[in-house]
């Protein structure tokens, strides 16, 4: 653990945050990011403080109705894991004062995470933080007054003062609008007010796909009141007109992040034309070891012992799981091959299935066997056809591929330290990093994954898991990628794991050993608080060398 002498206060503001399943608060990776990095600072006895929205109704509990479409429920949690702290403070929405509650939650062994709330008692507003991403794009522009605005307010409320204002994603630029307020209230200039805002923010951008990107009319900003009594003008200089909000990000801050190296190289590149905007360096994401990490596998890895025994321990777990939640009763013998992660369209979940004619004979003759899990946006009916295909294609093979409902962290839990092996197939270079697949490497889960995110830095083929594709990029990669992953399929993972034990065994091993700290929550965030979180003059000189080191490498 090595850290310079000065450890800055940072505030660490994220729309959504996975710290246990009991909380349902998260839709997906941003958000489980996120929960690991307030447990690794607790961990570390780091000065942080999360700011983020207390959803009604959680994001979306998924099930499966009788015609095999996914349906949607509001989640739920128990009021105790909440803290009231007794504040309040307002914002303006629509030209109405809104008032918002502020909790806090630290009962996961956390960093004090508060949570801001609009459904109190008397206010119309209680729709604000209803449901996370649920609505409209004036509903996104409330919530996002709430998370930045309320968020700076909330921060002061609670007597904290940070040094650093962490924003992860777009969401939460807002703040950076409020402290320009507050220091144009002081008597700066617009420019001096940005500058000096600058020094305090760093950004990490995750989106790939420039379609991702946020944007809203500056329109409708104003009428929502997220100007915050900044002008037309200043706020076109941040974030451009439509108002892209992670452009605004990147202006804001005086350092961001990529959080892979390839994803790095990719966000440069796209934000390449954007003037003023920050350097763009790679820290790689990392998951929190204690959450993620079988307890049983661990202690066999710290103590040297075989992997085998608690791995096929985890394996009955989620097997007994699966029995439970479906009637199916899987061969613990077999090869168990898990694919789980948000649903989404550049994920490519049925990949697998391109040539029926090769994956059909393996999976009636019970060689293999496919359990996948994901959930859908409620608003995203393509992700939908996705998770309708795999649950009607687990009816052509009833008892070898099945379907998990209602993916969460608890499942996430068992599909990562009990499945065999990890495939991920995202359409490349659309992965910013993938920590799913992290969490099975730490289990000695094998990933057999394309070349993006993280598993460019990780993969060592055939040592510690397996590619495939190539990393080929064009019209025809889905193709490509299908017949390789049959390939790699055929020829080597399914040899290994039913020829040869001995050489399976070894690279679970390789697999823990090659992730086991450097892709740990712990090791980012010592590196935000050694690169990203320094004085913005040591920061921008840092940022720029790496900047030029990783802008010649990947290539």
């Amino acid at each position: 653990m090595i850290f310079d002498k000065y450890q800055p206060r940072v505030a660490y503001f994220c729309m959504e945050y996975g710290l246990n399943e009991e909380l349902p608060i998260y839709a997906g990776g941003l958000g489980i990011l996120a929960g690991d990095i307030l447990k690794s600072a607790h961990d570390l006895h780091l000065p942080m403080v999360g700011i983020g929205i207390l959803w009604q109704e959680g994001y979306t509990s998924q099930f499966i109705n009788e015609h095999g479409w996914p349906y949607d429920r509001p989640a739920s949690y128990a009021p105790e894991l909440l803290q009231d702290t007794g504040v309040t403070v307002h914002v303006t929405i629509r030209g109405d004062e809104v008032p918002v509650r502020i909790w806090k939650v630290d009962s996961f062994q956390n960093a004090p995470l508060y949570l801001l709330d609009t459904a109190v008692p008397g206010s119309s507003y209680d729709w604000v933080t209803r449901r996370l991403y649920g609505g409209t794009s004036h509903d996104r522009i409330a919530q996002e007054i709430v998370l930045g605005i309320g968020g700076v307010r909330a921060l002061e409320a609670l007597g904290h003062t940070p040094d650093v204002y962490h924003f992860n994603e777009g969401h939460a630029v807002l703040a950076g609008i409020e402290l320009i307020r507050r220091k144009k209230a002081m008597g700066m200039t617009f420019r001096e007010a940005l500058e000096a805002t600058r020094r305090e923010v760093v950004f990490t951008t995750h989106t790939p796909v420039m379609a991702g990107n946020e944007e809203h009319d500056l329109e409708l900003l104003e009428y929502m009141g997220a100007f915050n009594g900044l002008s037309w003008e200043e706020m076109e200089q941040i974030g451009g007109d439509p108002f892209n909000m992670t452009v605004a990000g990147l202006r804001l801050a005086h350092m961001a992040n990529g959080v892979s190296k390839l994803h790095g190289i990719t966000a440069r590149a796209m934000w390449s034309d954007k003037e003023d905007r920050a350097p763009i360096v790679s820290i790689t994401n990392g998951v929190h070891v204690n959450t993620w990490m079988h307890p049983e596998i661990r202690r066999a890895y710290e103590a040297n012992r075989s992997l085998w025994e608690p791995h096929m321990e985890a394996k009955q777990e989620l097997l007994n799981a699966i029995a439970k939640r479906t009637g199916v009763r899987l061969n613990p013998k077999a090869l168990l091959i898990g694919f789980a992660r948000r649903a989404a369209l550049y994920k490519r979940p049925g990949l697998i299935f391109q040539r029926m004619d090769i994956i059909g004979p393996l999976l009636e003759s019970g060689r293999i066997q496919l359990v996948f899990s994901g959930k859908a946006h409620p608003q995203d009916e393509a992700a939908k056809r996705q998770v309708s295909k795999i649950a009607e294609i687990t009816k052509q093979f009833p008892q070898s591929v099945v379907f998990l409902e209602n993916y969460d962290m608890a499942l996430g839990r068992l599909l990562t330290a009990g499945c065999d092996v990890w495939l991920n197939n995202p359409q490349r270079p659309l992965e910013a990093s993938g920590t799913s697949g992290i969490k099975a490497a730490l289990n000695g889960c094998l990933n057999l994954s394309v070349l993006d995110g993280w598993w460019v830095e990780a993969c060592q083929h055939g040592v510690n898991g397996w590619q495939f594709g190539g990393g080929y990029e064009g019209p025809s990669q889905t193709k490509y990628d299908s017949a390789s992953l049959y390939e790699v399929l055929l020829e080597d993972v399914i040899p290994t794991y039913y020829e040869h034990p001995e050489r399976w065994r070894k690279m679970m091993v390789e697999s823990i050993k090659s992730t086991y700290y450097r892709f740990s929550a712990q090791r980012m965030l010592i590196e935000y608080y050694n690169i990203m979180y320094q004085p913005s003059r040591t920061a921008k000189l840092l940022a720029e060398e790496i900047d030029h080191i990783l802008a010649t490498s990947l290539r």
